[in-house]
């Protein structure tokens, strides 16, 4: 979908219509005076979110994927190798801290 570029005069003023059209997954580019300087783009689905990490998300700490994790192709990965001893005293670190 193209991104919409709008000046920031013509987004105060038809706000509604702009997070509308975000709402349906459009890009809009903000500009002043003809100056990029922000873009609106949809959120992923919020309601897989709880409402601390879509707080987050906004506050920009964490950033909400674009699609769906592809459990297929992530279990399909190599796993990393941990020398069993270095994965023991990770584990009795860990517990020592509690």
């Amino acid at each position: 979908m193209p991104c919409t570029s709008v000046n920031i005069t013509e987004l105060r003023s038809r706000l509604s219509t702009y997070l509308t059209r975000v709402r349906g997954g459009e890009e809009i580019l903000i500009r002043d005076r003809n100056l990029a300087i922000a873009k609106m783009v949809p959120l992923a689905n919020t309601d897989d979110f709880d409402e601390e990490t879509l707080e987050l998300a906004t506050q920009g700490v964490v950033r909400l994927p674009d699609k769906d994790l592809d459990l297929k192709s992530f279990f399909a990965m190599p796993a990393p190798h941990i020398p069993l001893a270095r994965l023991r005293a990770a584990i009795d670190a860990e517990r020592e801290e509690d």
